[in-house]
């Protein structure tokens, strides 16, 4: 079978996303054929997405059922990779805002971001919050991370590298910054921070629409944005304007995620909307935004980031929630590349 045989087969496999097959979207690389022996590099950006998994099985049934030996292979051309461009070896940079303090948006970016770590991807977890970090006390971090003085190694927890304020500065100093300091610290650790190789890199940004969401704007080409709210509607009144910040740098906001989506009370069993319902599936809707996944209101949450175990990694309903969440992240995040590839070429 020629070369032009194969890439009829593969027509046969649709991108569930984008509506046509690989070949007529650009999303076969190259194309190789050696006998039986078929190598096939698919341009799949975002790794361990549940429906680029299925893109890959799908390529290998078509062609194991004629006979054939599929060899695979998944990288976007770094023509289309932005983000490699500025942190060598990331290929996808996923910002976790909120437009107000209070909704959970570290909470969500920590089991985002270990969540993706227990499906096998390779993550780094950046606390870009700058006068609030929590993440090193919400993932359990006593290490520091070392330099050699040019450069600063990230230490781990979890499978996944982090960086945080709250390793820079004293234990329960505030860090009281103007604007260029803010620009200058946030540019530095984009720079010098050994990422290393990454599947993903997820930012947990500060509330609001400051000075560390225009320097990260400005500096790094994000894959795209999870805006987290709550049901009510000044959580969502923000959350609008989160949105809005977005748009006007034109970034992809890959979703909409609601915390605090209820309370199931464990001992007489009623379910209580305490903040409202359906509010951020309501914002998606009117925005024409994914909605990514609502998470109830749990003390297991609460529990899990005073004690450092993200709750995503444990067993249960709410685990389940931020897993489905963290799958939608993974598979909006790869839309988003292979759209580009397919406009691109």
């Amino acid at each position: 079978m020629d070369e032009a045989a194969v890439r009829d087969l593969l027509r046969e496999v649709e991108d569930p996303d984008l509506g046509d097959d690989i070949v007529s979207l650009g999303l076969v690389n190259e194309l190789e054929v050696d006998g039986d022996a078929v190598s096939v590099s698919l341009a799949l950006g975002a790794p361990y997405a549940p429906h680029e998994t299925e893109i890959a099985e799908r390529v290998r049934e078509v062609l194991t059922a004629e006979g054939l030996e599929p060899r695979l292979s998944a990288s976007v051309p770094e023509e289309f990779s932005p983000a490699e461009q500025v942190m060598p070896g990331v290929k996808n940079v996923i910002a976790v805002a909120s437009g107000k303090g209070g909704v959970g948006k570290s909470t969500m970016a920590v089991n985002i971001a270990a969540g993706l770590s227990e499906m096998g991807a390779k993550v780094g977890l950046f606390d870009a919050d700058i006068y609030g970090p929590n993440v090193p006390r919400m993932v359990s971090a006593d290490q520091r991370p070392r330099t050699d003085g040019d450069t600063i190694t990230p230490p781990e927890q979890y499978g996944m590298r982090l960086m945080s304020m709250d390793f820079l500065t004293g234990e329960d100093d505030p860090v009281i910054w103007r604007g260029p300091m803010v620009h200058k610290i946030i540019t530095q650790l984009v720079e010098d921070v050994e990422w290393g190789e990454l599947d993903y890199l997820i930012m947990d940004l500060p509330p609001g629409t400051g000075d560390t969401q225009l320097t990260i704007l400005q500096t790094l080409p994000l894959t795209g944005a999870v805006i987290v709210t709550t049901p009510q509607d000044v959580a969502l009144d923000d959350a609008t304007k989160g949105l809005r910040m977005f748009g006007k740098h034109d970034t992809n906001v890959l979703g909409i995620a609601e915390n605090m989506s209820g309370f199931k009370c464990p001992d007489c069993g009623g379910f209580h909307e305490i903040f409202g319902a359906g509010g951020g599936k309501e914002l998606a809707e009117e925005q024409d935004l994914p909605f990514l996944g609502g998470v109830p209101l749990d003390p297991d949450v609460r529990t899990g980031g005073d004690g450092g175990e993200p709750v995503v990694l444990e067993g249960g309903e709410t685990a389940d929630a931020f897993k489905v969440i963290t799958e939608n992240v993974a598979n909006n995040a790869g839309v988003v590349r292979r759209r580009e590839v397919s406009r691109r070429r």
